[in-house]
């Protein structure tokens, strides 16, 4: 040694401060796949917003059309567009909901 940083010392120190960009690069990681996972959960709001869905006929129930953003009925079944949804209205045994209203959305378009 000569006084000045030893070659160990110099890739101890490099070692540090990789092993720190690395932790920098992995908690960027997770920031952006929690981002992500924020947009695809506001997409799919966005489209169930514009969609329609029918609950079943239950117990003595009518059939009902709902928004596809009403959380009065969870759908396991996909949405109805527009057309899908105006002809479901219009059928007798289907009543639209009374919470969501979803007629007002058919009303434009």
């Amino acid at each position: 040694m000569s006084g000045g940083i030893s070659d160990l010392d110099k890739n101890r120190a490099l070692a540090e401060w990789l092993e720190w960009q690395l932790r920098q690069v992995r908690g960027r990681i997770r920031e952006l796949e929690v981002k992500e996972q924020q947009e695809a959960r506001a997409r799919q709001r966005a489209r169930a917003e514009q969609s329609w869905k029918i609950q079943p006929q239950r117990g003595g129930m009518p059939a009902m059309l709902h928004r596809g953003g009403c959380t009065l009925f969870k759908s396991e079944l996909g949405f109805l567009d527009r057309e899908e949804a105006l002809i479901a209205l219009a059928e007798p045994d289907i009543e639209p909901c009374q919470i969501c209203n979803p007629q007002t959305g058919l009303a434009s378009g």
